[in-house]
């Protein structure tokens, strides 16, 4: 499973990188980062968390 952003839509609220920073960050610029876009098992918790509470649901998971 692999994260998915909408880089349209995204408006670098930062509430994903809040629940887990080290998959999500924003830059100095405010634009969103993903460092680790293969979500494994000990992330995929938070990260659906991540994609539930994005408020543009501009990030999703895609198989």
């Amino acid at each position: 499973m692999r994260i998915q952003v909408d880089y349209r839509a995204c408006e670098s609220n930062g509430i994903c990188m809040g629940i887990i920073p080290e998959v999500f960050e924003l830059d100095d610029k405010d634009e969103l980062h993903v460092l680790r876009p293969e979500v494994t098992p000990e992330v995929e918790s938070p990260v659906r968390d991540a994609v539930a509470q994005c408020p543009r649901a501009a990030i999703s998971l895609i198989e």
